[in-house]
Order: structure tokens, then sequence, then C-alpha cells
């Protein structure tokens, strides 16, 4: 197996849906004792599984308060639409939730940025925001677009997060790379990160794979009720034994 370049990290993506409030607190507490390197939720108004209307929490406010409940592990959205809020106003929520989660003086912020651009038609039209076309909207910003996101990202991201398969991911990287090459930047600054299914945790071939074509942040998504952390605990064990 090639070495990788940068430390292999953990993120646990915490759907802030169907679990009282407590339940994410105790969760989040967990997964920094477990050692996961990063803690994210996401930022829409109604759950994206489940029952439509069933219990959701607005993704920035809960930020704000894992910045003060944590001192280790880095947290962020994943990712933050840019069309919900005014730039300016997201830059200083963002700034805040960063400042906060700076526990000692020197410290400095442990907030993650992700950004990316909406798809969720129900939370354009139920808060009154235009939802527009997927074209509209990917001028404003995407998530793997190749021939407009993937600039962006050689432009100014550290890190660039897909769902892809190997086969999609090894060809975007070969975008990304020839996007740094154009904009003058060193793609070994960008880490890659790849998001992670429970059913895919245990199938350690497969996250040899991904780390081969250059991923070094592994992703899972976990939801309420259950929050079950049998799956962080398997892709930290694969972590550790590296």
């Amino acid at each position: 197996m090639t070495t990788p370049s940068r430390p292999v990290r953990i993120g646990v993506q915490i759907a802030p849906q169907h679990a009282e409030y407590r339940a994410i607190r105790d969760t989040l507490a967990a997964l920094e004792d477990l050692g996961v390197d990063i803690a994210f939720n996401w930022d829409h108004f109604y759950p994206l599984s489940g029952e439509p209307d069933g219990l959701h929490f607005e993704g920035w406010t809960m930020l704000a308060a894992w910045a003060e409940q944590t001192s280790r592990i880095q947290f962020g959205p994943l990712v933050t639409c840019n069309s919900y809020r005014n730039p300016e106003l997201l830059a200083d929520m963002a700034r805040t939730v960063d400042h906060i989660s700076a526990k000692n003086p020197g410290d400095e912020g442990r907030l993650i940025f992700g950004i990316g651009s909406g798809w969720f038609e129900r939370d354009y039209d139920e808060y009154g925001y235009e939802f527009g076309t997927a074209g509209q909207r990917l001028d404003a910003l995407g998530g793997g677009g190749e021939k407009k996101t993937l600039r962006i990202v050689a432009e100014h991201a550290d890190i660039w997060h897909s769902f892809s398969d190997v086969e999609t991911l090894e060809r975007k990287l070969v975008v990304l790379r020839e996007w740094c090459d154009k904009v003058g930047r060193d793609p070994s600054e960008i880490e890659v990160s790849t998001g992670t299914i429970s059913s895919q945790t245990s199938d350690r071939a497969l996250l040899d794979r991904q780390l081969e074509a250059g991923v070094t942040l592994f992703t899972l998504g976990i939801s309420g009720p259950d929050l079950d952390l049998s799956g962080a605990k398997e892709l930290l064990a694969w972590r550790d034994s590296l």
C-alpha cells in the first residue's frame, strides 16, 4: 500500500434529524472521546430522510454549541449552502463560531468551513428563497462539477469532498490536478475527502483502494433516532492499523 502524503483522518456527519438535541450532544462527546478527527452536521431546514416533518435542528446555531462543548475535535457543516444567507453575514457567522472554538490564548479555531450549492428544493420553497435552475446554482458554487467547481477548488479550497465511486473519483482527481496546473496550485495542498456509508466501513479492501486513489479524509454519515457509532469505530480501527 502506498503511504499517504498526509495523515488519514476520520470524520462523522451527525445528521441533525430525528433525535433530541441531548442525544446529538452526547454523540458528539462520544465521538471526540473515541478519537474522531472531525464532526460535521449539515445545512438544511428539514429532514432529508425518514419522516419529512420529523424533528430537525438548524445547523449553524448547533455548530456554535459544538464550538463551546468540544476542545479538540474539528467541526463544521458538510456543507453550508451558498444561497441561504448574505455572504457577509455567513462569513461573520463562521468567524464567530471559529473564535468560540479557540479555548485558550493562542489557540487556533477549529471550524472547517464547508460550502457548496443547495439542492434540496423544499429548503428554498419553505423559506422563500429562489431555487432557480441547477445551472444557476452551479454558477454560484457546486460540489463535483469538473468545469466550474473543480476550478474553484483548485483556486481556493483546502479540502475537496465528494461521494464518488473509486473510478469516478480517480477521473475527477485527474481533472483537479489539471486545474491546479492551470492556476499554479500544488494539488498536494488539497485534502481529498469522500463520503462513506455504514455498509462500507468494514470493507477494508475498498477503503484501501480509496486511500490509494488519494483520499485521506473518510466521513461516515449517521442519523437519529439511533445514532449508531459502530461504523465510526470500524473506521477508526482501520485508520489506527495503517
